[in-house]
């Protein structure tokens, strides 16, 4: 079995981006050694950050898909993609970051756009909830761009100019994203459960947990799709097959859900 789950407002709470509500599932799942795996809009060092403070060392997938990492020698496994990076197999999807931000730069006075990247520290934590030091972490981007507009009547034609130049953008719970136009969690989730399942040489049952739309393509890459409430206890309109919505939100709808689901598959 593989757990992959979103972060905010998933795992962690919408506004303290706390665990604490989903440690008693996080300890089923360590028991029976599962392997968590973050899908998240985060960066890779936000979550090495989180990683370590929750004691936990797997595979995780950064920026919305733009890439999956594995721990270099993760349970002996042979990983023929990639390449080898800061301790991790890597597999990139995404495009350099420095090329989002020059086609953030070329538009972002037209469609009054204000990036991560032209942000200091205190305005992000001001717009997320994060701390300084959290905040600080956020803008390590490698791949994509979160960012607010001024004017979102403008997005769909935002949307067609960031296709043109082969970008994309997505809808996470506080901004949308500027990504490349062959990521997203689904792919990447596709690519971790490939890895896994050619090592352990046995079929996998997977669950994915997310809240928001960006989450959609993770939610149609496995076995169990599970979709948390927004923190008013509406659900973003997804259309998946055999979609299980939570009660509660965030970690607390999270850990609820988990513990019901793994009293039925073992």
């Amino acid at each position: 079995m593989l757990v992959f789950t979103d972060l905010d407002g998933s795992l962690l709470d919408h506004e303290t981006y706390s665990y604490r509500e989903s440690k008693p599932a996080l300890e089923i799942i360590r028991e029976r050694q599962i392997p968590l795996i973050f899908v998240t809009s985060k960066t890779r060092t936000e979550v090495e950050q989180l990683q370590n403070k929750m004691g936990i060392l797997e595979p995780f997938i950064v920026e919305n898909g733009a890439a999956v990492y594995f721990p270099y020698g993760y349970m002996g496994f042979s990983i023929n993609l990639g390449l080898r990076q800061a301790g991790y197999t890597t597999i990139h999807l995404g495009i350099k970051y420095d090329e989002i931000r020059k086609f953030v730069e070329s538009v972002k006075d037209k469609f009054k756009i204000r990036g991560f990247g032209d942000m200091p520290e205190k305005e992000i934590a001001s717009l997320s909830g994060l701390t300084i030091v959290q905040a600080n972490l956020a803008k390590t981007r490698e791949f994509t761009e979160p960012f607010i507009m001024e004017d979102m009547s403008a997005l769909p034609i935002l949307e067609n100019a960031a296709k043109e130049r082969g970008y994309k953008i997505t809808r996470g719970g506080r901004f949308s994203h500027l990504i490349g136009k062959y990521q997203d969690k689904g792919r990447a989730v596709q690519i971790a459960t490939e890895i896994i399942s050619e090592n352990i040489h046995d079929e996998i049952i997977s669950i994915g947990i997310g809240d928001s739309a960006n989450d959609i393509s993770m939610l149609k890459r496995v076995n169990i799709p599970v979709l948390i409430p927004h923190p008013d206890g509406s659900y973003e309109d997804l259309h998946v097959n055999h979609l299980r919505r939570a009660v509660l939100p965030g970690s607390k709808g999270w850990n609820q859900i988990m513990i019901e689901i793994l009293s039925h598959t073992f």
